[in-house]
This record gives C-alpha cells, sequence and structure tokens, in this order.
C-alpha cells in the first residue's frame, strides 16, 4: 500500500507528558497518533551515546586484538548492517501501530510468536537494562564517590520512573538528552584522539579478531531490531516510510558508529591501573572533562535502560497472557525493572567480563531472528488490512518461522561459536576463523524461512 509524503496529523493530540500510557500491544487507534519520524532520530541516537558504545570499541583493540583501523572497519560494518535492519522494521510502527514483538505474528504466528517475544523482553529487561545500567552506576560512584550498589538503586528507579510513564516522556528524555550527550562525548572524543596510537597493528587479532569485533557491534546494534516499531507505531498511518526508516536507521548508524570508534581509540592509550570499566577511558582526561564525560555516561545510562526496560514490558504484553487486571504495562515494567536489577547488582564484580560474553551471545538469536523477520517483510504479498487482521487473530498459525529460528541457532551456535565457556566444531578446527555464528544464523534462519513459507498457502494472497 502507497503511503503519501507525512503531514503531521494536527488533529490527534499527543499523549499528556506526565499521564501513564494506555497502550499496551493492542493497535494505537488513529485519534492518538502523533509526531513526526525526525524525533526516531534521537529517539535512537541519545541511547547509544554512552559507555556500553564505548566499551564495544574497546573490546575490539583491547580483547579481540585489532589494530586500530581494523577495528573501525569491523565496527562500521556492524553498525551499519544493524542500523540498516533497523531502518526496514521500523516501517512497520506507522503501518500497523503496534509494538514490533506483535508484528512478528505474521512470521511466526499468533502463538508461535510467544518464544522470541518471552526471549526479547528477557535479553531486553533483564540483559540490556543490567548492563546499561551497571555502565551508569560505575560513573555515578566515580563522579560522588557513592558505592556501586547504592548508586546501581538510583539510577534504577529514574530509569523505572520514565519508562512506567510509557511513549511520551521517554520521546521527550532522549530528546533534550541528545544534544547534551553528543557535546560531551565529541569534546572527549577529540581529547582522546589527540594522544591516540591509530598506527598500531594490535595484538594479532587477524581475521577471527575481526569478526568477533563485527559480531559484538552488530549483536549491540541489532539488539535494539526487536524493539524498532515500538517508538515509531504512535506515528500517523500516512508517515513515508522512506522518512521513518531514515531517521531511526540514521539515529542509531551515527551513534553507535561514531562512539565506538571513540572507544578504540581509547583503547590505544595506558589506562590507569586497578581502575574500573568507566575510570579507565575518563582518566585519559583532564579532570573537568573527565567529571563532564562520567555526567554524559549516566545520562546514556539512563537513555538506554529506559528504553530497555519499556520495550521489554510492550513484548511481555505482546504474549497475551491471561494476567491480572492490575497487571498492565505500566506495572510490568516495574516487574522487569526488578529483574533488571537483580542481574546488575549480580555482575557489578566483573562487568567488563559479562558484557563482552552478553555482547557475542545476544547475536545468537537476533541473527536467525532478523533474517526471518527480514525475509518475512520482503516477500509479503497481502495487502496491509489483511495483514493488520492477522495480527489480531488468535487462530492464525505459521510454523516456518519458529523453524527457521531454532534451526538456525541450533545450527550456527554448535558448528560456529567461540566463547570463553563454548568453542564450535569450525573455530575448534580453524581457530583463525573466529566467531562466525552470527552470519550463518541469518543466512539460514532466511533461507530456510523462505523455503518453507513456499510451501504454506496461508500466506497467498486473499
Amino acid at each position: 500500500m502507497s503511503r503519501s509524503p507525512h503531514v503531521p496529523d494536527q488533529s490527534a493530540p499527543p499523549e499528556k507528558l506526565i499521564a501513564v500510557e494506555e497502550h499496551g500491544a493492542d493497535p494505537v487507534p488513529p485519534e492518538r497518533r502523533h509526531g513526526s519520524p525526525r524525533q526516531l532520530l534521537w529517539t535512537w541516537a541519545s541511547p547509544q551515546v554512552g559507555f556500553a558504545t564505548v566499551f564495544i570499541g574497546v573490546l575490539s583493540v583491547s580483547a579481540f586484538g585489532l589494530g586500530f583501523w581494523p577495528a573501525v572497519a569491523a565496527l562500521v560494518l556492524g553498525a551499519g548492517l544493524g542500523s540498516l535492519a533497523h531502518g526496514v522494521l521500523s516501517t512497520d510502527g506507522p503501518r500497523f501501530g503496534v509494538p514490533q514483538m506483535v508484528i512478528g505474528r505474521l512470521s511466526f504466528g499468533f502463538r508461535g510468536n510467544a518464544l522470541p517475544s518471552a526471549v526479547n523482553a528477557f535479553v531486553a529487561g533483564v540483559g540490556w537494562f543490567a548492563v546499561n545500567t551497571v555502565g551508569g552506576a560505575f560513573a555515578l560512584n566515580s563522579l560522588t564517590g557513592l558505592p556501586p550498589l547504592p548508586s546501581l538503586l538510583i539510577l534504577v528507579v529514574l530509569e523505572v520512573v520514565i519508562g512506567y510513564v510509557g511513549h511520551d516522556l521517554v520521546h521527550r528524555f532522549e530528546k533534550y538528552a541528545f544534544p547534551v550527550l553528543c557535546a560531551i562525548f565529541l569534546l572527549a572524543g577529540v581529547w582522546i584522539f589527540l594522544d591516540a596510537d591509530l598506527s598500531g597493528s594490535g595484538s594479532g587479532g587477524g581475521f577471527g579478531g575481526f569478526m568477533l569485533a563485527f559480531s559484538a557491534c552488530f549483536g549491540f546494534t541489532a539488539g535494539w531490531n526487536p524493539c524498532a516499531a515500538d517508538y515509531a507505531r504512535y506515528l500517523p498511518e500516512s508517515t513515508s516510510h522512506r522518512a521513518t526508516a531514515w531517521y531511526a536507521g540514521l539515529g542509531l548508524f551515527v551513534s553507535v558508529s561514531v562512539v565506538s570508534v571513540i572507544g578504540a581509540a581509547s583503547a590505544t592509550l595506558v589506562a590507569p591501573a586497578g581502575a574500573s570499566p568507566t575510570d579507565a577511558f575518563t582518566g585519559q582526561l583532564p579532570d573537568w572533562l573527565g567529571k563532564l564525560t562520567l555526567v554524559a555516561i549516566i545520562l546514556g545510562a539512563m537513555a538506554a535502560a529506559t528504553l530497555n526496560v519499556y520495550s521489554a514490558a510492550v513484548s511481555l504484553s505482546s504474549l497475551d497472557l491471561k494476567l491480572p487486571r492490575w497487571l498492565n504495562r505500566a506495572a510490568l515494567v516495574a516487574v522487569v525493572g526488578a529483574f533488571g536489577t537483580a542481574a546488575g547488582w549480580a555482575s557489578l564484580a566483573d562487568a567488563g567480563h559479562a558484557f563482552e560474553n552478553f555482547l557475542l551471545v545476544i547475536a545468537y538469536w537476533i541473527a536467525p531472528w532478523l533474517g526471518v523477520v527480514l525475509m518475512e517483510h520482503l516477500l509479503r504479498v497481502l495487502p496491509d488490512t489483511a495483514l493488520a487482521d492477522r495480527l489480531q487473530d488468535r487462530t492464525f498459525t505459521h510454523a516456518a518461522g519458529l523453524i527457521a529460528l531454532l534451526a538456525g541457532v541450533a545450527v550456527s551456535v554448535p558448528l560456529f561459536s567461540n566463547q570463553t565457556l563454548f568453542v564450535g566444531w569450525v573455530p575448534a578446527q580453524w581457530p583463525g576463523v573466529g566467531d562466525l555464528t552470527c552470519p550463518v544464523g541469518f543466512v539460514l534462519g532466511a533461507v530456510l524461512y523462505a523455503l518453507l513459507r513456499r510451501r504454506d498457502r496461508s500466506n497467498s494472497p486473499a
């Protein structure tokens, strides 16, 4: 179905800033649609301007053994591919007015979609929420001297409150955080580049190190893909698909690539002995700029974790569980925040290694899931109205998506993963190949879904 260029709907009043959002997994009605695709630029850029993104670049040099320029190539490639997929998926927000994991019903069926929705709720609400909040907690600890645990709890309360209120407050927070984060991190980046050793060859990471860095950055970037439509679903249905994809993808790409490259440059410098991850980064800056950067890290952590806890609650809503009436989307935010806090608390002692392992493992399920949903997006033949009806059809079954997803994970992880706890058969035989789980899982998921889907007559035009 074609779309006319975006014209803001002046008749649709925006949500009140301090009013708790009413919608969960249900479609946003036309009279509640509002906003411009431009808001997706800062909504997706702000959460990436933080220490979690810096640490991806640090890992590419310090852990994966790459020189600065090979690290830049791996980081930009990973950010580019993840952002491209993000832009494509975001276009379904104004098209259907529902969250991303509800749109997954087209690929997995109404009940089959429960598995990826539950996985995303756990990954976003526990994993990503903990990763981002812990980074902010270390920064707050360094800035104020407050112990890490109380620092963690303070940030959790603030993040949960914003996520509890909902969509419009989330967008507004990201909008005002964006210029502050950009100004401070760009200034810190310039300072770091003045002293960085950009000509080093690394410690011999080679192709294996390149693939590890690529997978980590792709996993970090594509980790937002299951939430893509969550923040575009309030846009009017007439919103330009091209503008939606452009602003969402560009915000994610520029932010991830620039900040991770700053992290790679910082890893070429000698960090203070025994410093925490955040202190190792800010210790390379003059005192005044280091303190400003700590403030930005705290703000960036909140920007990311707020999206994490909100989207996790929305993903749980998409499960269509028979929950008590009081356990709506807003209440689910508090529940998700509690689990995320527990995970963050557990990782305080060794946050660096926990984050490294999480970054690589996250791509193991994202890659085949992404292959399935992008192939579904490409092969759609029904009109949008029929697809919208299918999203709410409890009898709709579609085994192809779940089979392709599980097969992609089952084949790629045992054969191609390269983790501390488990090394797949291929890297065990040829260590130089690194970790190919991500590209293999994506291709398997996409190809197998396309083959199985052709045999499913339920996807033929009505």
